[in-house]
Formats: C-alpha cells, structure tokens, sequence
C-alpha cells in the first residue's frame, strides 16, 4: 500500500488556518443568535408598530424569527448546489476567496438591519450567509484534503470542524447580555464576523492552489510542482507525490457530469456509504438535543446560559479531541465508538426524562448525559461526515460528493429543525428512541461496509471501489475489523 509521509511546514500550516476562517465564521453565526433572541423579537415588533401602528401577533412574531433562524440553513441548501461549478471552473483556493465574498455582504446585511429599521435586510443577510455556508463548508475539507500529505490528511480536516466549534463558543459569549447581546450593541455582534472573513482575504492567497487541481483538472504539471514543494518543502517527497497524483489520472476520466456520478458503478458504495453516515450523524438527535438542551437548562438551573456556554466548551474539547486522534485510532474506529455511544445516551435520556418528575435529583445526570452526547458525536460522526466524501472518490467524483455531502448535512438540519417539535409532542421523551435507532443503524453499515482510509492514497482507496458492484467485507488490508 503506497503512502506518502509528510510533515508540517510553515506554507500548509498558514494554508489551512486560512482556509478555516470561513469555518469559523459559520459557527459565531450558528452561535450568536440564541442569547439575544428576546432584544431582537423585541426589533422585529418595534419595527412593524412603527409601520403599522400596532403591534405584530404573538404566532407572527414567532413564526418571523423561525424563519430568520432557519432560513440560513436553507440558503446552505441553495448554496451546496454550486460547489462542483465553482470548485472546477475557478480551483480550490480561488473559489474560497470568491464565495467568501457571500459572508462579508451577509453579515453587512445583517449588521445594517438595525440602523435601516428593516428586519427585511436582517433576513436576507442571513439567506446570503447561508449560501456561503453551503459552499464554504463543502470547498474547505476539499481543500484541505488535496494539499495535505497522506498522514497528516484526517487529521487537517478535523481542523475545519475545530474552526466551527470555536466559532460556536465565541458567538455564544459574544450574545451574552453581559457582553454584545443588548439592545444597543447586537448589531455590531453581527458584524464580527468580518474581522475573520477580511483577515482571509489578507493571508490566503498568497497560499498556493491545490495540487492535485493544477494537475489532475488542469494538467498544469510545472504549477503543480510549484506549488506542492511549497506545501511539502522537500524535492524527494514532491517527486514521489507526483507521481501518485500522475497514476491516479492515469486511472480516472477528465470530467463527471451528476447525472455520470450517479450512474457509475464504481461510485455506488461510496454514494451509499457517504449518504448513510451523513444522515446519520444529522438524525441520531445531536441537533435536536443542542436546541432542546437551551430550553431544558432553562426549566431546571437558575444559570442556564452558563450550562449552554459548557455545551460550547464540550464541544471545542472534543473537537480537539479528534484532531489528535484521527490519524491515531483512524476515521473507522471513530465513527464506530462515536454512533454506538450516541445511541447508548439517547437510550439513557430517554430513561432519566421518563422518571425525572419521580425522581427531580437526577436533573444533573440528564445534563451531563447531554455534554457526553456532544462528546460522543464531536469524537468521530461530526467531523467525519463533513470529509469522508473527499476521501472515497477519486478527483472528478470529489466536487460532486462533498456538494452532496453538504446537501445531506444542512438538509438533515434543516429538516430535524422542522420535525423535532411535532415529534417531542407526539412521542413525548420517547422521540430519543428514534434517533437511538437512527444511531444503531450507522453504526451497524459502518461496521460492515465503511473501509478505514488512514494512512491510503486517494488512488489506493478508490481501487476499492473501481469496477466494483461493492466492497469485499474482508481485503488484504484487513480494512473492515473494528480492531
């Protein structure tokens, strides 16, 4: 099995930073707006009495601000569909730069909302920032995926998602009463976001494209050479990389329309394993209990912004967590451990919020079940369901995979978002024994059909799938044992 042993040097480094500012981003964005949810409503009516000369209806008021909450996730949607034409058409890093453009205009939108005296403008700020979503999450882990050496590949990646659960942290201390979220200032916290998105524009690029683009999509060899002994520091190793990329185009076609990607054989086990892992990681209840757990910390502590701020803080430590373990246990093993243990706490949530008007004293058990679901869900299906597409497909199926990757994420969000409050009222606590299902039936296609792809080449992991109905249940390598 060829592998190529890499190191850090400064320009990676730098590269990848870069690119998870957009990332990072996304999160203060998912983050920030929970807090200072009452100032804003609050906006909303002002500004409708001041038209209208009277106030909005209760049902109006809170079926505006669900939409301006959701409406990001739906613009995400919109924004995944454009992942393979700007991906192609402008290279990886240049299309990071271009779409980047979408989250500075989305959160001048949104920060000139308040002086416009139009929740029109905030809303429309946000579709705009959802687009970005769309498109950033799908182009980074691409990215960052073709300009990182083999060994150290996983474990970049996972970097995006550490990006993300910052920016969720620092969004959630930034909407605090105590600090941006008041009625004077929640217009300037939206704004926030321009500092990481203009330092983008500073540093990257002077980043080097993606190799495997300049080689592979464009057959530019010599810009290709370039760029990579930027990126490894060393002739020996771009030589020897070269030439896996080289052998790799040798074995793959120039283009793949969607309607080619769908229909390919070879690409069939990967459509179905990315589609397994991406929904279930989006409907094993993560999101929901996220949501549920701001409401929940509020009908039992005194001090509940400062439980959700540990929701942050769990989810930043496990994100890290699985930086450091990815390369170490591989994105298999992970992906087990995390869906088994996602499925065990739904099973115990929906026990202690059976007895919890019985027995009251367990109220702390039900919170640190929900941190240990955040745990469980950041250490392998959170951040992997975001990569893995990038590593099954070989360089024309990849676009295509990580917009369908991003399609099943922002789609099962959006999605759980609409179903969760009907099914809590119909199901009651019994609603966790949905997603404990949901769980339970990732983890048992992962284990049967998931092969591990640390430590592989791109052309290594989809001779596994070329030519092939399915994948063998056991290789030369051993790949699909959990040990």
């Amino acid at each position: 099995m060829a592998t190529q042993e890499g190191h850090l040097t400064t320009t990676l480094l730098t590269s990848i930073l870069a690119v998870v500012l957009g990332s990072l981003q996304i999160g203060y964005h998912t983050g920030n707006v929970n807090a200072p949810a009452k100032i804003i409503e609050e906006f909303f009516n002002r500004t409708w009495r001041d038209r209208h000369n009277q106030s909005m209806p209760d049902h109006s008021l809170t079926l505006l601000w669900s939409l301006s909450v959701s409406i990001k996730d739906f613009g995400a949607l919109l924004g995944s569909l454009g992942v393979k034409y700007v991906a192609d058409s402008y290279g990886r890093r240049n299309s990071i730069l271009i779409v980047n453009c979408l989250s500075v205009v989305g959160a001048c939108l949104m920060s000139a909302s308040k002086a416009s005296k139009s929740f029109e403008v905030l809303i429309l700020g946000r579709l705009v920032f959802g687009l970005f979503c769309g498109l950033v999450m799908s182009l980074n882990p691409l990215y960052i995926q073709e300009v990182s050496p083999t060994n150290l590949r996983g474990a970049f990646a996972t970097l995006n998602q550490v990006s993300f659960a910052s920016g969720i942290l620092v969004g959630m201390v930034a909407g605090l009463e105590t600090v941006l979220g008041t009625e004077h200032y929640w217009a300037t916290m939206l704004s926030l976001s321009l500092i990481p998105a203009l330092a983008q524009y500073l540093v990257l690029p002077f980043c080097p494209e993606s190799p495997r683009y300049l080689l592979i999509n464009r057959g530019e060899e010599s810009k290709a050479e370039t760029a990579l002994l930027r990126l490894r520091g060393s002739a020996d190793k771009v030589f020897a990389e070269l030439k896996e990329m080289k052998e790799e185009a040798a074995h793959t076609q120039s283009g793949v329309t969607i309607h080619e990607f769908f229909k390919r054989r070879s690409y069939k086990q990967p459509i179905i394993i990315v589609f397994v892992v991406n929904l279930g990681s989006q409907l094993s209840g993560f999101n929901a209990i996220i949501n549920y757990s701001t409401r929940m910390f509020q009908a039992t502590f005194d001090q509940a912004k400062y439980l959700t701020l540990g929701v942050g803080a769990v989810n930043v430590t496990f994100t890290l967590v699985a930086f450091f373990l990815m390369e170490r246990a591989g994105r298999r093993k992970l992906l087990l451990t995390g869906f088994i243990s996602i499925a065990v706490c739904n099973l115990l949530m929906t026990i202690v919020d059976s007895v919890l008007h019985l027995v009251p004293e367990l109220r702390s058990l039900q919170v640190l079940l929900v941190f240990c679901l955040i745990s469980a869900y950041e250490l392998g299906p959170g951040p992997i369901s975001w990569f893995i597409a990038a590593e099954l497909f070989d360089q024309p199926g990849r676009p295509i995979a990580m917009a369908f990757t991003s399609m099943l994420n922002w789609g099962g969000k959006f999605v759980l978002a609409l179903l969760f409050p009907p099914l809590l009222k119909m199901c009651g606590v019994y609603v966790y024994l949905l997603f404990m299902a949901v769980a339970l039936l990732a983890f048992i296609f992962t284990w049967i059909r998931l092969p591990e792809t640390k430590g592989r080449t791109f052309d290594d992991i989809a001779e596994e799938f070329r030519g092939a109905e399915g994948i063998p249940l056991h290789s030369k390598a051993g790949f699909n044992t959990f040990t």
